[in-house]
């Protein structure tokens, strides 16, 4: 199981990496061909906002697996006992709900059914959209591995 997390830590890290690196020389041309060049490119423009939908959602999908996501525990860090396990796997259930739902199932099916391109870069929809089921694959394993982990540390398991 350490293997596998370790795996996919690590391509989680590489896409992040990628897309700040694509951020950064993307920025960098833009700037160079307007201050330098005065003819500035009409790629970059596009090509940024592609690369940083898709930091943003491989980001998230991070957060999740690293469990430092944006959340509110109002209620949840108030309640003890049996109840603040029956709220915590009512969370995880609708966080798993929403993701394979919304991310996954929608936007497999919004990535398959994009027909049209992008109007600069020629890129078709589909290569946009396709970050979401991406990055809901990533949450909902990052969200079994945590479950795991913690299920075969209380069973006193090598993970």
């Amino acid at each position: 199981m350490k293997h596998f997390d370790k795996i996919l830590d690590t391509v989680m890290r590489f896409l992040l990496a990628l897309s700040m690196f694509a951020l950064l020389a993307g920025g960098t041309w833009q700037i160079f061909t307007r201050m330098i060049l005065h003819d500035p490119s009409t790629v970059t423009d596009e090509f940024l906002r592609y690369v940083l939908i898709w930091a943003s959602l491989i980001g998230s999908a991070y957060c999740f697996y690293r469990d430092e996501h944006l959340a509110l525990d109002l209620v949840k860090d108030r309640v003890k006992g049996v109840t603040a396990i029956v709220l915590n796997i009512f969370i995880e259930a609708m966080i798993l709900f929403f993701v394979c739902y919304v991310f996954i199932y929608g936007g497999f099916k919004l990535a398959t059914a994009a027909l049209n391109v992008s109007s600069v870069m020629r890129l078709p929809y589909s290569f946009l959209y396709s970050v979401l089921p991406i990055s809901g694959i990533f949450i909902v394993l990052a969200r079994v591995l945590k479950y795991i982990q913690l299920f075969m540390n209380k069973k006193g398991g090598d993970v």
